[in-house]
């Protein structure tokens, strides 16, 4: 039975292994790199790194365009439009991109002043949203279940920046100095994909062309999943760069060891459903009584997951905070015994997202995303001056809570979504019953 389960599964279980094994060494590197240069800088610098590089995502978001999953769809169910699908798709990015960094710039340079060390530091970070529209390969090799070639790629690029950032920490470098590594590891990844893409697929770049009407197609579609994503990433990057201008950078700091702590497993539920989100569009074409069951066994997993590891960290943390980061950091620990807890949330989303895709219900995206903004920046705004960063911390749970759960259970057509999920918080108790239980 065992045998039989793992031959079906096969493919879809080495994918998850490589997306895994990628995630836990670049989520490694950067941790360790992490450490060093926290302890480096003290909680007043590494805060103004954090307010650059949070600064430089919320940004980036004009290149994402909301297009990942329709362009996986299309690569997969429509083979003859491939080429067409990826120029379209690289042209709207690059575009998109420019603008977001153009924007960037011009809020540095108002906010910061330009010339400033800040506003170096935000202008060399956010560079790397430069290499953004080479994602789109990350698109083509997650459409054909071969995440190893994405993983060498995001490998290469994690040890390149683990490398630079500890360098400059033994070389006492400034500041500035440490934005750096940031565009050097979006440059080797990209090129790295690129090389791979042209070993791998048959296909080259010259090969990939525009096509005006695609590309309205495409944009028609993807539009509410961008506005869902922009909202998405506001309440994910918005609390570090509110606490910037609510508080101090000290606080900044202290506030991101926390969020860097809590954010290491969300590769989990990425590589998770990466993998399985082929198999689920397959699923919906073929039966959905399997889809659903088999959505309801993803729903389960990711949720037990998220509650195993929040437990886990709510323990350990009075204890690694200090150890890991120093005494400098030992305010981090209960914020991060809070943050930690929206990881059950963040873990169903991943799924969610992919329901969301497959069954086209984008409206409800952007409504949930748009809720779960609104309720974090709000919650920041009446909690950070009163509590600083465990304010920030109970911000992004509730809204987590209200964007990835509540809020499912308002649309009639998500409803049966939201008892499923619902059902999934009880899978560590379900699961042993069903052997305990006698039948």
């Amino acid at each position: 039975m065992l045998a039989s389960a793992y031959h079906r599964f096969q493919l879809y279980l080495h994918n998850t292994g490589w997306i895994a094994a990628e995630k836990l060494l670049v989520m490694a590197l950067g941790f360790i790199a992490t450490v060093f240069v926290a302890r480096y800088l003290g909680p007043g610098d590494f805060g103004v790194l954090a307010y650059a590089t949070s600064l430089a995502a919320l940004f980036g978001i004009a290149g994402h365009l909301g297009l990942e999953g329709l362009v996986v769809r299309e690569l997969v169910k429509k083979p003859a439009l491939r080429a067409e699908t990826l120029g379209t798709t690289a042209v709207l990015k690059l575009c998109g991109v420019l603008v977001g960094y153009v924007a960037l710039l011009v809020y540095a340079a108002l906010y910061e002043g330009a010339g400033s060390a800040v506003f170096y530091l935000i202008a060399i970070a956010g560079a790397a949203l430069l290499f953004m529209p080479l994602n789109i390969i990350d698109y083509w090799f997650n459409a054909f279940v071969q995440a190893r070639y994405v993983s060498l790629a995001r490998a290469a690029g994690a040890f390149v920046f683990a490398t630079g950032m500890l360098w400059l920490v033994v070389e006492r470098a400034d500041i500035v100095a440490f934005a750096v590594p940031y565009f050097l590891q979006a440059f080797v990844a990209a090129v790295v994909l690129l090389l791979l893409f042209r070993a791998r697929s048959g296909m080259r770049l010259v090969d990939w062309r525009f096509d005006a009407a695609h590309a309205k197609e495409l944009l028609s579609q993807g539009w509410v999943i961008y506005l869902a994503s922009f909202f998405a990433v506001i309440y994910l990057k918005i609390d570090q760069v509110m606490l910037r201008w609510l508080t101090d950078p000290t606080e900044v700091g202290v506030y991101a060891v926390a969020a860097r702590l809590s954010e290491v497993w969300y590769f989990i539920p990425t590589a998770i459903v990466a993998s399985v989100f082929p198999r689920l569009i397959a699923l919906r074409e073929e039966s959905e009584g399997r889809f659903n069951v088999r959505l309801q066994q993803v729903f389960d997993g990711l949720a037990a997951l998220g509650m195993l590891i929040a437990l886990m960290v709510t323990v350990l943390a009075p204890w690694l905070v200090p150890l890991i980061f120093g005494s400098d950091y030992a305010a981090s620990t209960p914020i991060l015994v809070i943050h930690t807890w929206a990881s059950v949330f963040i873990f169903m989303r991943a799924a969610l997202s992919r329901w969301i895709l497959i069954e086209n219900a984008l409206y409800f995206s952007l409504l949930t995303q748009g809720l779960g903004a609104l309720s974090n920046v709000g919650l920041n705004y009446m909690l950070i001056p009163f509590y600083g960063g465990k304010g920030a911390a109970w911000a992004t749970l509730i809204s987590y809570a209200i964007a990835s759960f509540f809020a499912v259970a308002i649309y009639r057509r998500t409803r049966p979504v939201f008892w499923l999920m619902l059902k999934s918080l009880f899978a560590p108790v379900r699961y042993p019953l069903k052997f305990l239980v006698p039948r």
